[in-house]
């Protein structure tokens, strides 16, 4: 992140970078963030399809309390797993790509891209 200063405003502002959880120092940034994707497309799908949460629930084989949380962006309840096969339940295909980081640290990342 950087810190910049407006001449024209007296305030200062941070530019964040592409993932806000790990702008908030929070754990397991990259998971949490390919979570939010997942569930955005799913909820995006859902609301295409005009379901209920109910007819939701049913065609996700979960108990309704499920898509609530799911839309509310409650995601502590959800694996990656669990996400990917409720887009694979709405007719969606998922693509996992495996390929050398292109970083020169210790690890790779996470990361979700919509087709």
């Amino acid at each position: 992140m950087s810190t910049l200063k407006s001449k024209d405003i007296d305030s200062t502002f941070e530019l964040g970078s592409t993932n806000v959880f790990a702008d908030l120092d929070m754990p397991d940034a990259e998971e949490k963030l390919a979570k939010a994707k997942l569930a955005y497309q799913i909820n995006k799908i859902i609301k295409h399809k005009k379901l209920k949460q109910t007819e939701a629930a049913k065609l996700l084989e979960v108990d309704q309390s499920k898509i609530s949380l799911l839309n509310r962006g409650r995601l502590s309840d959800f694996s990656i797993e669990r996400l990917v096969k409720y887009l694979t339940l709405l007719n969606q295909d998922v693509e996992i790509v495996i390929k050398k980081s292109k970083k020169r640290c210790h690890h790779g990342t996470l990361s979700v891209v919509y087709a």
